[in-house]
């Protein structure tokens, strides 16, 4: 069996910092320390941090008409970022079955992805057969489940009572269900108002979605699972009142738990707001706030009432589809692509400025993922029996953000020009080399899927 040793480095995982080589054989990790032998390939880490393989939990890789990456170029994106498995959104479409959804999803994946990957269920039609079909999906290794709260066009949303009632049937079967949380009625009253009034621009994307919706209805959310007996995952919070209620469910010790996503850290209303059209490069739901939430959501990754940073990747092409709502922001598609970007963008914005630790870095991009979705200690650290997802990381070296330069099949960045710090120079899956001196060496096929376990909580 093949061994690799990644000589000289710093070993950072969420709980230590140490100099300490790294010996994997075949694919998984051995051994971390020092005077571990020969191995049949080298990989110098001198002056470099070795981390674990990010973990993306929130991504939509595939829509085939509406997105622009797919599984293939959407993780081989992934790959360039380091960052070494996904959870995708499978869907269920209407009067279908979950597993007919969850079928679909395997298709799409299967023999394209570069990177692993496992998947949640979107419930978009919740009745009894379906209630019972999460139980079988919990066993097939998809243990967790997104409902919504709110969607444009009414497409996704679940009425309070479907909500309980998988919450009630999570309770059973030890699944962990994902809400976005917005108060979809009121917005959709708050979204024709404003185009009666002739309010088409896409900054009212955002003031039609306020924060005080998103507070409301993650305030229902908690209360509800609470009620179930279960803890909730609460998906891209955005703002502050969120944030509040998240920390206040967390001190009466109540399941609540929460990710954020880097464009909420980064950008604000003010892009919505840029001259002409180009403000629908940053509609997505929940939408983009004023800047003063950006520092109460590092507040919360501190504190820990934010555990995770995932990218919700839903990339549309700003000319051929985001164009779709050049007459009424209320026709822009919502998303944003961003799995290349994570690890760089917090390393730059989070570490290097003092906001986190480096510790903190890696647990809040790999190891609480890991953890909070069945994935851990085969995912999100490195540790003698661990995949080999091992990340060379430069915490010095620059590179600017641009969509002449991305591997997102996406025609714009919304960083354009931004400069970061922190770059992944070798990722590594199970032992194999994915990228390496500025080339892609991971092939469509070599990831796999995998059957996460109930969730860590």
């Amino acid at each position: 069996m093949p061994r690799t040793l990644i000589k000289d480095g710093t070993v950072v995982t969420a709980t230590d910092t140490r100099r300490a080589d790294v010996l994997v054989i075949d694919e998984v990790v051995v051994a971390v320390g020092h005077e571990l032998g020969e191995g049949d390939s080298v990989i110098d880490a001198s002056g470099r941090l070795v981390i674990p393989g990010g973990i993306d939990v929130h991504t939509h890789m595939e829509r085939r008409s509406e997105h622009s990456d797919n599984f293939a170029s959407g993780t081989a994106a992934a790959a360039w970022g380091g960052t070494t498995t996904i959870v995708d959104m499978a869907t269920q479409d209407f009067g279908e079955s979950l597993r007919q959804g969850l079928d679909r999803w395997m298709a799409f994946a299967d023999g394209n992805a570069h990177i692993d990957y496992g998947f949640h269920m979107i419930i978009r039609d919740v009745n009894d057969d379906v209630l019972a079909e999460m139980d079988n999906l919990v066993d097939a290794g998809v243990s967790s489940f997104k409902l919504f709260m709110a969607d444009s066009g009414g497409r996704y949303m679940v009425d309070d009572g479907g909500i309980f009632k998988a919450m009630s049937r999570a309770s059973d079967n030890g699944a962990l269900i994902m809400m976005h949380a917005e108060n979809g009625g009121v917005i959709d009253v708050l979204i024709q108002e404003a185009v009666a009034r002739g309010q088409f621009a896409p900054r009212f994307h955002a003031t039609t979605r306020p924060d005080s919706m998103e507070a409301e209805a993650v305030t229902r959310a908690i209360a509800l699972a609470d009620l179930a007996g279960i803890a909730v995952y609460i998906v891209h919070l955005s703002s502050a009142p969120a944030l509040e209620v998240i920390r206040e469910a967390r001190d009466r010790g109540v399941g609540a738990y929460a990710e954020t996503c880097p464009h909420y850290l980064f950008l604000s209303e003010e892009d919505l707001a840029r001259p002409g059209f180009d403000g629908a490069k940053y509609v997505c739901s929940p939408p983009l706030r004023p800047i003063p939430h950006q520092a109460h959501l590092w507040s919360g990754l501190r504190g820990d009432d934010l555990q995770v940073i995932s990218t919700d990747h839903c990339p549309f092409h700003f000319g051929n589809e985001k164009s779709k709502g050049k007459d009424s922001f209320a026709a822009i598609p919502n998303g944003l692509p961003g799995v290349e970007d994570r690890l760089s963008l917090i390393w730059d914005g989070g570490v290097a400025t003092g906001e986190i630790s480096a510790n903190r870095f890696v647990e809040l991009v790999s190891t609480a993922p890991a953890r909070l979705f069945g994935l851990h200690p085969r995912k999100g650290t490195i540790a003698p029996g661990s995949d080999a997802d091992i990340v060379v990381f430069n915490p010095d070296a620059t590179r600017v953000l641009s969509a002449a330069n991305q591997h997102m099949n996406i025609d714009y960045s919304l960083y354009e020009g931004r400069t970061v710090r922190g770059v992944p120079e070798v990722v590594m899956q199970r032992g194999k080399v994915l990228v390496q001196n500025g080339k892609l060496l991971a092939r469509p096929g070599d990831g796999r899927f995998l059957e996460r376990r109930r969730s860590g909580l």
